[in-house]
C-alpha cells in the first residue's frame, strides 16, 4: 500500500513529535530541538531513514538513545520499519541547537 503526501505529512508531523519526547541525558533538551537528527526521509511505503548523531562519539547512551529513537518511531502508526544511521559527519556543535535550546540553556 501506498501512503498519499498528507498521510506522509502526518507520519512526519508524528515522527517529529516523538523525536521530541527523547532527551539526552546530559543536556536537559530533547534530541529533535539539539540538533542531534540530520536527517528523516519516509518512503510512500512507510519506510522511515533517520540520520542522527551524538553530542560526542563517546557519549555515555551511545547504546542505548539510537536504539530508543528506533524502537519509539517504529510505534508510530503507518511506519513499516526503521533505518537508523549513527554518524559523526558533520561533528556535532552547539551552532546546530535550535533557538528554542539555546534558550532553554541560557545561551541566548
Amino acid at each position: 500500500m501506498k501512503y498519499t503526501d498528507d498521510q506522509i505529512a502526518n507520519i512526519g508531523e508524528n515522527i517529529i513529535k516523538t523525536l521530541k519526547t527523547v532527551y539526552d541525558p546530559e543536556i536537559p533538551v530533547d534530541i529533535y530541538e539539539l540538533g542531534l537528527v540530520y536527517d528523516v526521509q519516509i518512503s510512500d511505503e512507510g519506510s522511515v531513514k533517520i540520520v542522527m548523531t551524538l553530542t560526542t562519539p563517546n557519549c555515555p547512551v551511545a547504546e542505548t538513545l539510537p536504539q530508543e529513537v528506533k524502537e519509539k518511531i517504529s510505534d508510530i502508526e503507518g511506519v513499516k520499519d526503521v533505518d537508523l544511521e549513527l554518524t559523526f559527519e558533520p561533528t556535532w556543535n552547539k551552532d546546530m541547537m535550535s533557538e528554542e535550546a539555546k534558550f532553554e540553556l541560557g545561551m541566548l
